[in-house]
């Protein structure tokens, strides 16, 4: 004996088995933004010359393990130790939730690790008592985030174990060019903006509007890749202009 399926029951079946379907490709995609790695743009010029504004990041998330902080979408639940942590390493770029507001994802530099002295002479870092190298690097042009921009010094700087990065700087004599010897606490990174006189970083208390000693509870992942990127400034240009403000040349580069 057999038995007729209805119309409207197949139909049914079909939408219900193309939801499912729509339903297990957001879960993958929420999974891999969770645990593996998530687009980011930078909206600020704090870590030029490495990063400018307008440039589209990638940040591996697995290098130092998973904690509320890693989850793609912001959501008010009760914050929990890293699950898997590792440390980062001196020299990277990391992704963190801002601690005044973690709805917002900044990007900076770490310079210390938990048991480091760091301290600010005339715009040198030390480390544990040993002065970062600085080699003149010629000029370049430091963007603000109003889209003007001024002149800046560049140098590559190498940091005690040997990492090296290109900075800028600005100023002579900088507001934050000369700091209080600190002790990086258990627990805590002391992170930094390329772009020197242009960051509000550990340097500058999360009172100020800074980041302060930044907890690794609330890191998000390892800046790796710079996956495309286009000058914000050109939005005052005609429309049909646009197209010019790709910068192809920093599409798909790895970010030291």
């Amino acid at each position: 004996m057999s038995v007729e399926t209805s119309p409207s029951r197949s139909v049914a079946r079909h939408w219900g088995g193309q939801i499912l379907q729509i339903a297990a490709i957001v879960l993958v995609v929420l999974l891999a933004k969770g645990a593996i790695a998530e687009p980011f743009y930078v909206p600020s010029a704090s870590m030029e010359p490495t990063l400018l504004i307008g440039d589209a990041l990638v940040a591996s998330k697995y290098p130092y393990g998973y904690s509320t902080a890693s989850l793609p979408i912001h959501v008010s639940i009760p914050d929990t130790r890293r699950v898997f942590g590792e440390l980062p390493k001196r020299g990277d770029v990391v992704v963190f939730r801002w601690p005044g507001d973690t709805s917002q994802v900044w990007v900076k530099r770490v310079i210390g690790l938990p048991g480091d002295r760091i301290q600010m002479r005339d715009g040198q870092v030390w480390i544990n008592g040993q002065a970062a190298t600085l080699k003149a690097d010629g000029l370049g042009e430091a963007e603000d985030d109003n889209g003007s921009s001024e002149p800046a010094r560049r140098y590559v700087e190498t940091l005690p174990g040997g990492v090296s990065h290109t900075i800028f700087t600005i100023h002579d004599n900088g507001r934050l060019d000369n700091t209080a010897e600190v002790t990086v606490p258990p627990g805590h990174l002391f992170v930094m903006g390329d772009n020197r006189d242009n960051s509000a970083d550990s340097r500058v208390p999360l009172s100020h509007g800074g980041v302060g000693l930044l907890s690794t509870d609330n890191l998000v992942g390892r800046v790796d890749a710079i996956v495309g990127s286009w000058d914000m400034g050109i939005r005052s240009q005609p429309v049909w202009t646009w197209l010019s403000g790709f910068r192809l040349a920093r599409f798909f580069t790895a970010v030291h």
